[in-house]
């Protein structure tokens, strides 16, 4: 039980007002912080490490959205197969809800800070339109429970992705990449809209493989036949 302050003489002057509280500095968005990264001269290289260091609690949806977006454009072929792999151990520790690891080989990865600088260049500014749309709604989606349901869908899809599958990266990879979003600014709407598109990507990656399947078995059927 705290004890009230004792009578102060009326000859003194009175006590200055308790000053303000520092106001909370709001939290650094991807995009800028990427930027701070790229203009650091401490440093030479840019490695996978730096990057988890450099995003600290946001390191899942950062994580996520850097392996996932590259393959939502044409790409050379083998880039889903090296960039799917550590989406797959990612996603398997959110739907498990631990903290985000990667193995050594993946986590020394790395490349000069000139070429890090040229690749945030690029995608910096579609990634400050994206934020300009983000904002903290429908949080109930992005709590640790919800997350790991997204985690299982996520890693569905990091499984697709990994997979030589034609045409069964960019989409996956776009659905990956919105829920990254979601997760990194607690925008339960941007989730809902990447599980969603994560689940029509399936059933359309299904049909094709189903369509590939169907042609095996169509052509093994004529050559036996002959």
């Amino acid at each position: 039980m705290t004890q009230a302050p004792p009578n102060r003489s009326p000859f003194l002057p009175p006590l200055p007002p308790a000053p303000d509280p520092a106001p909370l500095m709001p939290e650094k968005r991807l995009s800028a912080l990427l930027r701070d990264i790229a203009d650091d001269p401490a440093r030479d290289r840019i490695s996978v490490a730096d990057l988890m260091a450099a995003m600290q609690l946001r390191a899942f949806g950062a994580l996520l959205l850097i392996f996932a977006l590259p393959n939502t454009v044409p790409a050379p072929p083998g880039t889903s197969a090296i960039l799917g792999l550590p989406l797959v151990y990612l996603t398997w520790q959110l739907m498990l809800g631990r903290t985000p690891w990667l193995p050594r080989f993946i986590n020394e990865r790395s490349m000069t800070r000139r070429d890090f600088a040229a690749l945030v260049a690029r995608i910096s500014p579609l990634l400050e339109r994206a934020e300009r749309l983000l904002q903290q709604r429908l949080t109930q989606i992005t709590t640790p429970t919800a997350e790991r349901a997204v985690g299982a869908l996520c890693l569905i899809l990091a499984v697709v992705l990994f997979l030589p599958i034609p045409l069964g990266n960019m989409l996956p990879a776009f659905a990956i990449s919105l829920i990254a979003l979601g997760i990194l600014e607690r925008d339960g709407l941007w989730i809902i809209v990447g599980a969603v598109l994560g689940v029509l990507s399936l059933l359309i990656v299904w049909g094709v493989i189903w369509a590939v399947i169907k042609t095996a078995i169509f052509l093994l059927l004529h050559a036996f036949a002959q």
